[in-house]
């Protein structure tokens, strides 16, 4: 029997199976099972391909932002005006990743736009370059799902399905969840909160088909059986996603009122360029980005060009690591000035955490 046939004969028997307390083992058990021919389904075998085999896409600028919509929601014409509204380069060298519009920059960053097309054409079952096309997708630093305005539901459950389905979580965080495996001692199951779902026997049922037998679990929240199996899986991706609801100029403000007070969304017209100002705010925001400007000894500060890091990753070291691998060796201290700095300038070290719009200027040993 086929991994296809086999995952479609769990969700069959998933779909029929009435959800209460004497079932909960049983659909759990179920539930691993789903994700782990998941995972073989979408796992290179023999430890070749990957990603690539000539459909990798090279990474550039500060950030990548993935577009993911079915046919004819206005995908396209989003790329190509936010492309030509705001680009800096319209397009730049790829290898066969069917669109790439280009790099925008924005507020200083650059940020890659990608097209993944065919991600909705038969992707999670491994049909033509589906997994490609996934893997391409979890290397995104956001996700801009392009819906129609006039059947957003429809499409937005559809597409987080195909997304789920490879381990793609959409404006989540991981489970907090402790899960360390040991050497013997059987199941130690820590429960710091009551849980609605997971009890002993369900923990133990989910890590059985596993084959693990000896761990140690700390619920840390009401968590559900398919955060365990996300934790125990150990793959997924959590990605910030921005849901784009095109072609506003078919609905009534009353309908936009109530769209713009939906968690995650924009509702844009990307024919007429509506609302992008908004939609790139939001993208600025979702991205998590900060500006940080260079001063170079005697002279001003070079607002032209600021260095763009991730602000998870915006002490002195990663700035330094951003402009010149060998400024690490040569790095004596830094002085800052900005909303960082206890006073303006303050003499720091490499562990120094930057704000948003600080100016930088590093001194290196004599």
């Amino acid at each position: 029997m086929s991994v296809l046939q086999k995952i479609a004969d769990i969700e069959a028997e998933m779909a029929r199976t009435q959800k209460n307390k004497a079932t909960n083992a049983h659909l759990g058990i179920l539930k691993a099972k789903l994700a782990k021919l998941r995972r073989d389904l979408i796992t290179p075998k023999g430890g070749g391909g990957g990603p690539g085999e000539g459909f990798d896409v090279a990474k550039t600028g500060d950030a990548r932002i993935g577009f993911v919509g079915f046919p004819s929601v206005g995908k396209s014409t989003l790329l190509c005006n936010l492309a030509g509204v705001f680009s800096e380069v319209a397009a730049y060298e790829f290898t066969t990743l069917t669109t790439v519009p280009g790099v925008i920059r924005y507020k200083g960053a650059k940020i890659q736009l990608l097209d993944l097309p065919g991600i909705i054409e038969g992707a999670k079952d491994g049909k033509g370059r589906g997994k490609q096309v996934i893997a391409v997708a979890r290397t995104c630093s956001l996700i801009l799902m392009v819906l129609d305005v006039m059947k957003p539901l429809q499409h937005k459950k559809l597409l987080e399905y195909e997304l789920e389905g490879f381990g793609i979580r959409l404006n989540k965080q991981p489970p907090n969840i402790g899960y360390k495996r040991k050497e013997k001692g059987g199941i130690n199951l820590t429960m710091l909160v009551p849980q609605s779902e997971l009890d002993l026997d369900l923990v133990k049922s989910i890590l059985a088909e596993y084959r693990i037998h000896n761990a140690d679990i700390t619920l840390r929240y009401d968590a559900t059986s398919e955060d365990l199996i996300d934790v125990i899986e150990g793959n997924r991706i959590y990605i910030p996603c921005i849901y784009v609801l095109n072609k506003i100029d078919q609905i009534s403000i009353e309908e936009l009122d109530i769209i713009y007070r939906i968690p995650h969304t924009v509702p844009i017209s990307a024919h007429h360029k509506w609302n992008f100002d908004d939609l790139l705010e939001k993208v600025w925001e979702y991205l998590n980005l900060i500006r940080i400007y260079t001063k170079p000894k005697g002279q001003l500060p070079d607002y032209s060009q600021p260095i763009v890091l991730n602000a998870e990753r915006k002490s002195i070291e990663d700035l330094c690591t951003k402009i010149h691998k060998s400024l690490q060796k040569d790095f004596k201290c830094a002085l800052v000035w900005g909303a960082s700095a206890k006073h303006n300038p303050q003499r720091v070290g490499r562990d120094h955490v930057l704000i948003d719009e600080d100016v930088v200027q590093v001194i290196k040993k004599v």
